[in-house]
Protein backbone atom coordinates (compact mmCIF):
# COMPACT_ATOMS: atom_id res chain seq x y z
CA UNK A 1 0.00 0.00 0.00
CA UNK A 2 1.13 3.49 -1.12
CA UNK A 3 1.82 5.52 1.95
CA UNK A 4 0.66 9.10 1.84
CA UNK A 5 3.21 12.47 3.16
CA UNK A 6 -0.13 14.68 3.44
CA UNK A 7 -3.62 15.05 2.84
CA UNK A 8 -2.97 16.79 -0.61
CA UNK A 9 -0.99 13.44 -1.62
CA UNK A 10 -4.25 11.38 -0.72
CA UNK A 11 -6.51 14.32 -2.13
CA UNK A 12 -4.35 13.86 -5.25
CA UNK A 13 -4.17 10.16 -5.78
CA UNK A 14 -8.21 10.27 -5.60
CA UNK A 15 -9.69 8.98 -8.51
CA UNK A 16 -12.80 7.61 -9.84
CA UNK A 17 -12.89 3.66 -10.09
CA UNK A 18 -14.96 2.19 -12.47
CA UNK A 19 -13.58 -1.01 -11.90
CA UNK A 20 -12.61 -3.40 -8.78
CA UNK A 21 -11.04 -6.68 -8.01
CA UNK A 22 -13.23 -9.37 -6.22
CA UNK A 23 -10.59 -9.53 -3.24
CA UNK A 24 -12.93 -8.27 0.04
CA UNK A 25 -12.21 -5.76 2.34
CA UNK A 26 -10.70 -6.17 5.28
CA UNK A 27 -13.30 -5.42 8.58
CA UNK A 28 -10.76 -3.05 9.80
CA UNK A 29 -10.30 -1.24 6.69
CA UNK A 30 -13.82 -0.62 6.26
CA UNK A 31 -14.72 0.21 9.75
CA UNK A 32 -11.56 2.60 9.46
CA UNK A 33 -13.93 4.10 6.53
CA UNK A 34 -17.04 4.42 7.87
CA UNK A 35 -15.20 6.24 11.59
CA UNK A 36 -14.09 8.94 8.71
CA UNK A 37 -17.72 9.13 8.22
CA UNK A 38 -18.49 9.37 11.53
CA UNK A 39 -16.20 12.01 12.40
CA UNK A 40 -17.27 14.80 9.31
CA UNK A 41 -18.16 18.23 10.49
CA UNK A 42 -22.23 18.96 10.10
CA UNK A 43 -24.63 21.92 10.54
CA UNK A 44 -25.19 22.62 14.41
CA UNK A 45 -23.33 18.68 14.78
CA UNK A 46 -26.86 17.41 14.12
CA UNK A 47 -25.47 14.41 11.81
CA UNK A 48 -28.51 13.94 10.36
CA UNK A 49 -27.47 10.81 8.15
CA UNK A 50 -27.44 7.00 8.10
CA UNK A 51 -25.26 5.15 6.23
CA UNK A 52 -26.26 1.56 4.61
CA UNK A 53 -23.35 -0.85 4.12
CA UNK A 54 -24.00 -3.28 1.49
CA UNK A 55 -22.42 -6.51 1.04
CA UNK A 56 -25.17 -8.98 -0.48
CA UNK A 57 -24.08 -10.07 -3.91
CA UNK A 58 -27.26 -9.56 -5.21
CA UNK A 59 -28.42 -6.51 -3.68
CA UNK A 60 -25.21 -5.09 -5.16
CA UNK A 61 -26.41 -6.31 -8.80
CA UNK A 62 -29.88 -4.99 -7.87
CA UNK A 63 -28.40 -1.28 -6.90
CA UNK A 64 -25.85 -0.85 -10.17
CA UNK A 65 -29.63 -1.20 -11.85
CA UNK A 66 -31.06 1.40 -9.77
CA UNK A 67 -27.88 2.82 -10.78
CA UNK A 68 -28.95 3.51 -14.20
CA UNK A 69 -27.35 -0.09 -15.23
CA UNK A 70 -23.72 0.75 -14.39
CA UNK A 71 -22.19 -2.64 -14.08
CA UNK A 72 -19.21 -1.92 -13.07
CA UNK A 73 -20.80 -0.96 -9.35
CA UNK A 74 -21.75 -5.02 -9.54
CA UNK A 75 -18.01 -6.03 -9.21
CA UNK A 76 -17.22 -3.62 -5.84
CA UNK A 77 -17.32 -5.90 -2.84
CA UNK A 78 -19.43 -3.04 -0.97
CA UNK A 79 -21.35 -0.83 -1.82
CA UNK A 80 -22.14 1.87 0.55
CA UNK A 81 -25.61 4.05 0.38
CA UNK A 82 -25.75 7.21 1.97
CA UNK A 83 -28.89 8.52 3.57
CA UNK A 84 -30.01 11.71 4.98
CA UNK A 85 -32.67 12.33 7.89
CA UNK A 86 -34.19 15.67 6.37
CA UNK A 87 -36.23 16.03 9.32
CA UNK A 88 -33.23 16.14 11.50
CA UNK A 89 -31.13 18.33 8.85
CA UNK A 90 -30.81 21.77 10.11
CA UNK A 91 -33.04 23.70 7.79
CA UNK A 92 -31.66 27.12 6.89
CA UNK A 93 -28.37 27.22 5.49
CA UNK A 94 -28.41 30.60 3.65
CA UNK A 95 -31.80 30.98 5.12
CA UNK A 96 -33.33 29.17 2.27
CA UNK A 97 -32.08 25.80 2.12
CA UNK A 98 -31.73 22.57 4.46
CA UNK A 99 -28.04 21.19 5.22
CA UNK A 100 -28.89 17.79 4.32
CA UNK A 101 -26.87 17.92 1.15
CA UNK A 102 -23.66 19.59 2.45
CA UNK A 103 -23.91 17.75 5.37
CA UNK A 104 -23.51 14.21 3.11
CA UNK A 105 -20.93 15.49 0.92
CA UNK A 106 -18.61 16.56 3.62
CA UNK A 107 -19.10 13.23 5.37
CA UNK A 108 -18.66 11.04 2.10
CA UNK A 109 -16.06 13.28 0.89
CA UNK A 110 -13.90 12.10 4.49
CA UNK A 111 -15.01 8.58 3.75
CA UNK A 112 -13.60 8.83 0.18
CA UNK A 113 -10.49 10.22 1.25
CA UNK A 114 -10.09 7.45 3.83
CA UNK A 115 -10.81 4.76 1.18
CA UNK A 116 -8.12 6.55 -0.90
CA UNK A 117 -5.69 6.34 2.20
CA UNK A 118 -6.23 2.52 2.75
CA UNK A 119 -5.88 1.68 -1.29
CA UNK A 120 -9.41 1.22 -1.66
CA UNK A 121 -11.03 2.73 -4.87
CA UNK A 122 -14.45 4.36 -4.71
CA UNK A 123 -16.51 6.67 -7.48
CA UNK A 124 -19.03 8.86 -6.48
CA UNK A 125 -22.32 7.97 -7.98
CA UNK A 126 -24.98 10.57 -8.11
CA UNK A 127 -27.13 8.85 -10.76
CA UNK A 128 -29.43 6.40 -9.61
CA UNK A 129 -33.21 6.02 -9.23
CA UNK A 130 -33.75 6.63 -5.27
CA UNK A 131 -37.52 5.24 -5.60
CA UNK A 132 -35.67 1.76 -6.41
CA UNK A 133 -33.30 2.70 -4.26
CA UNK A 134 -35.39 3.03 -1.35
CA UNK A 135 -37.29 0.20 -2.03
CA UNK A 136 -34.09 -2.57 -2.67
CA UNK A 137 -32.81 -1.46 1.27
CA UNK A 138 -35.94 -0.41 2.80
CA UNK A 139 -35.25 3.04 3.98
CA UNK A 140 -38.49 4.55 4.70
CA UNK A 141 -40.05 7.39 2.83
CA UNK A 142 -38.75 10.33 5.27
CA UNK A 143 -35.73 9.57 4.32
CA UNK A 144 -33.85 10.61 0.99
CA UNK A 145 -30.97 8.85 -0.78
CA UNK A 146 -28.18 11.36 -1.37
CA UNK A 147 -25.48 9.28 -3.04
CA UNK A 148 -23.98 5.85 -3.42
CA UNK A 149 -20.38 4.92 -3.44
CA UNK A 150 -18.68 0.87 -4.23
CA UNK A 151 -15.95 0.18 -2.60
CA UNK A 152 -13.20 -2.15 -3.04
CA UNK A 153 -9.66 -2.57 -4.83
CA UNK A 154 -8.60 -0.86 -7.77
CA UNK A 155 -8.75 -3.33 -11.02
CA UNK A 156 -7.54 0.09 -12.85
CA UNK A 157 -5.48 3.47 -11.65
CA UNK A 158 -8.40 5.63 -12.96
CA UNK A 159 -7.94 8.56 -14.89
CA UNK A 160 -6.87 11.44 -13.63
CA UNK A 161 -8.89 14.40 -14.39
CA UNK A 162 -7.92 17.89 -15.14
CA UNK A 163 -8.91 20.83 -13.32
CA UNK A 164 -9.39 24.82 -13.63
CA UNK A 165 -6.66 26.53 -12.22
CA UNK A 166 -7.63 28.70 -9.16
CA UNK A 167 -7.32 31.96 -11.35
CA UNK A 168 -10.93 30.53 -12.66
CA UNK A 169 -12.58 29.80 -9.57
CA UNK A 170 -11.49 31.87 -6.89
CA UNK A 171 -12.06 35.72 -6.56
CA UNK A 172 -11.15 38.04 -3.53
CA UNK A 173 -13.31 40.44 -1.73
CA UNK A 174 -16.43 40.09 -4.54
CA UNK A 175 -17.81 37.94 -6.80
CA UNK A 176 -15.60 37.96 -10.02
CA UNK A 177 -16.11 36.84 -13.81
Amino acid sequence: MVKFKCLMDIIEARRSIRSYKSQSIEDDKLEYILEAFRKAPSAKNLQPWKLIVVKNKKRINDLAIACNNQTFIAEAPVVIVACAKEDEAYGTMGGYMSSYPVDIAIALEHLILAATEQGLGTCWIGAFKEKLVKDLLNVPENVRVVAITPVGYPAEEGRERGRKPLSEIVCYEEYCE
